[in-house]
């Protein structure tokens, strides 16, 4: 193939989904996509290597089949309550009365220069802006005069055990890893505009097991959080409000499933299957919104508690964007609204060529996101090795193999 391969892996709480980019002049282009129910993680974390690995490989094996290539390493997303966010700041001296390269490197070093335990570990360091002699806002300050220049950036941390379970699954299911992305930043690259960067923004990628938020102003990033409440809780509350097996919750959700009781007409209806074969119950589609609408609610008003307490509420000037599976229920958009009182859209994947019309959705955000973020940064070393003896292994097993058809 004419361009560099990048494959995006999203391991979620419902599904791992594998998207294969083209680099291309001028963007990306989606070639392939794979999905697979997930079934080793909860509320975003690993809690079964061997069910995980099991779905990562599915999932490839998809993507790879429909691309015509074979897939080695991946970008792979992160989330999870243990993910933490805070900004920093940095100062130094100029040396040479000119910003160079190497001043650059040190300022961030000095901002990054703050205590982290040692069970968790920095997974990203994200430039917010520099100052060089009072003047603020400067993207790149390279080549610029000045006696002192300071930096203001945003670490994000994780857990160290998530992440390194993170890898040893992708590293089982035979796959390298690029790098580990938070999944709200990766989802940011695939669905926002740069005037919505610019203005201020906060990106809610509502997920299976978690909801993610990001805050955007002046093209940088202001704020990241995650909340371990998601899709699966809403199944939960239709299981147990509706007496039915969690799996035809699920069903119910994605079929009949609305957020808002007012959107629902009086005279509409469900079928529920009964449990340990008794018989089905016809029910008004009423009850399905009065059992939604509190819990999205809750979600929404966690995550607006937490932007106040942040300090950012007053800069969401272009409003905001939800994006994630969940956010594919009929009236998310409007609670949202609602609740954070300016104005909402739902987030799709834009800015990518290929396979648009099957990955414009939702609850693709993240892994096309995760494309987009690896073609950015495609020139960067690999950050992740596999540990184990995976590649070994496959090498005598080749090995073997020519032998064989020698002898």
């Amino acid at each position: 193939m004419s361009g560099e391969i990048i494959v995006g892996l999203d391991i979620g709480t419902t599904k791992i989904c594998a998207v294969v980019g083209e680099v291309v002049h001028g963007g990306v282009e989606i070639i392939g996509i794979g999905t697979h129910p997930s079934e080793g993680l909860r509320k975003g974390v690993v809690i079964n290597i061997e069910k995980t690995v099991n779905s990562i490989k599915e999932a490839v094996e998809e993507a790879e089949t429909m691309a015509g290539c074979e897939i080695s390493s991946v970008y792979a997303g992160i989330a999870g309550g243990h993910i933490k966010g805070f900004n920093s700041h940095g100062v130094i001296a100029l040396k040479e009365r000119e910003v160079t390269r190497k001043d650059i490197e040190r300022v961030i070093e000095a901002a990054s220069a703050v205590a982290i335990p040692m069970d968790r570990e920095v997974i990203h360091v994200l430039e917010q802006e520099f100052i060089v002699d009072e003047q603020d806002g400067i993207i790149n300050p390279l080549g610029m005069s000045g006696v002192r220049m300071e930096a203001k950036i945003h670490i994000v941390t994780g857990a160290v055990t998530s992440a390194q379970n993170i890898i040893k699954c992708a590293n089982r299911a035979g796959l390298d890893v690029h790098d580990i992305v938070l999944e709200s930043l990766a989802s940011s690259e695939a669905i926002l505009t740069d005037e919505e960067r610019n203005l201020g923004v906060v990106l809610v990628d509502f997920g299976g097991g978690t909801t993610d938020m990001a805050v955007f102003s002046r093209g940088a990033i202001k704020h990241t959080s995650v909340l371990a409440l998601g899709g699966d809780n809403l199944t939960y509350d239709i299981s147990i409000g509706l007496r039915t097996p969690k799996v035809e919750a699920e069903k119910i959700k994605i079929k009949y499933g609305c957020a808002l009781s007012s959107m629902i007409g009086k005279d509409e209806t469900i079928e529920v299957p009964g449990v340990g074969g008794r018989n089905p119950k016809v029910l008004p589609r009423q009850i399905l919104g009065e059992i939604l609408e509190p819990r999205v609610e809750e979600i929404f008003t966690l995550i607006q508690n937490d932007l106040i307490r942040s300090g950012y509420e007053d800069i969401v000037n272009s409003g905001i964007v939800v994006t994630g599976g969940s956010a594919e229920l009929q009236g998310v958009t409007e609670i949202a609204e609602q609740i954070f009182n300016v104005p909402a859209r739902l987030g799709y994947p834009v800015g990518v060529g290929g396979l648009t019309e099957i990955v414009n959705k939702p609850m693709y955000a993240t892994a096309v996101g995760l494309v987009v973020y690896g073609a950015k940064r495609k020139d960067g070393e690999k950050k992740f090795r596999i540990r184990d003896g995976n590649i070994f292994s496959r090498v005598v097993d080749r090995m073997k193999k020519w032998f064989k058809e020698v002898i």
